[in-house]
């Protein structure tokens, strides 16, 4: 364990504001963000250690992920306890919309799916490429297709992603029912065999860099559309009918039969996706 990581596990230890639900995603959070800031190149931190470099660095990774207002709301809340616990409370700004954070999320039924189409071919890193072929196999986000170990995350008839290469810290379980996805695994493991999507000698922080140039020069713009585009695909499958978001009947004109078959569908996207609330399968499936 890290110093930052040991210091931020203290802080909490000493400071039980809230429920218990509240101090464990607060401790999560936090371990993120220590995790995060390690991998920005910020060495040898402690709790007391947070500045303004530290703040505008979590908050610029976390628009990069594109994360949605009420995520970036929790974590900035976590981030200014952090601030107030360590003597820091001026910090950070205590309104959201000086740093840029929407008042709320409009969820409406616009696809926002992607689909890589003839745009992988022009991506030319080969650990890139396999990393966006995951991204729209499994739904995968950014970091956790970078850091992708196939050996270790290959089951069989499923995926086993690790928490330490997820935004919650989260492990999670995917299923592989596709011979596309079996055929993207296969690519995987023959590149990389027993390592990561990580070339050996590069760090996560360079790679995460490659793949934005590459992604750039190959004209994706929306690679968390890919997200978008697997829960879309999955929807279908598992109910029989398009989502609503790709042209497929709202939730409201559904039968009553139809409603629980929808509902069972989204808790199984969500899980998938690496959510806790099935209230945010509506942002990929409209609703």
């Amino acid at each position: 364990m890290d110093n930052l990581t040991y210091t931020l596990r203290q802080l909490c230890d000493r400071n039980r504001d809230g429920s218990h639900a509240t101090q464990g995603d607060r401790e999560n959070s936090l371990k993120l963000m220590a995790r995060q800031l390690k991998e920005a190149g910020f060495r040898q931190l402690k709790a007391t250690s947070l500045n303004g470099k530290h703040v505008d660095a979590l908050l610029g990774r976390w628009r990069n992920d594109g994360l949605s207002a009420g995520t970036l709301k929790n974590r900035l809340a976590h981030l200014r306890w952090w601030a107030e616990k360590v003597g820091k409370e001026g910090l950070i700004s205590s309104s959201n919309d000086q740093l840029g954070i929407p008042k709320r999320v409009f969820v409406t039924n616009e696809n926002k799916a992607t689909e890589l189409q003839d745009k992988l071919d022009r991506i030319s890193d080969a650990h890139v490429r396999i990393s966006a072929e995951l991204q729209r196999d499994f739904g995968l986000r950014r970091e956790e297709a970078t850091k992708f170990q196939p050996r270790y995350a290959d089951r069989g008839d499923h995926l086993r992603i690790k928490g330490s290469w997820t935004k919650g810290g989260r492990e999670r379980v995917i299923p592989i029912t596709t011979p596309e996805q079996r055929a993207t695994l296969d690519r995987a493991h023959k590149l990389v065999g027993e390592g990561s999507l990580i070339p050996a000698e590069k760090t996560y922080i360079e790679q995460r860099h490659v793949y934005d140039r590459q992604c750039k020069v190959a004209g994706l713009k929306r690679m968390h559309g890919l997200r978008h585009a697997y829960a879309q695909r999955r929807y279908e499958v598992l109910t029989g009918w398009k989502a609503p978001a790709a042209g497929g009947p709202s939730t409201q004109s559904l039968t009553p039969a139809q409603r629980l078959i929808d509902f069972e569908a989204r808790q199984m996207i969500s899980r998938e996706l690496g959510h806790e609330r099935v209230e945010i399968t509506k942002v990929y499936l409209g609703r």
